[in-house]
């Protein structure tokens, strides 16, 4: 199900429609219900590409022990 969400930087609104999955992840980084400043967005943006990165290193592991079978 897709949601539309409002986020406030630097006193601007931008809103977009995502779904309940991604408002989640987005939602555990930043608050949606304040104005958020660039340096909230960009923190935010820093700590989702430490998780994915962090994921992507997992998978590669896994992927590296199962192909020795």
């Amino acid at each position: 199900v897709n949601k539309e969400v409002t986020f406030h930087i630097n006193n601007m609104a931008y809103t977009i429609t995502v779904d309940e999955k991604i408002h989640k992840e987005l939602s555990k980084y930043l608050d949606l219900g304040k104005n958020n400043d660039t340096r909230d967005l960009l923190a935010a943006y820093i700590r989702l590409s430490q998780e994915y990165n962090t994921f992507q290193k997992n998978v590669e592991d896994i992927t590296n022990k199962l192909s020795r079978f």
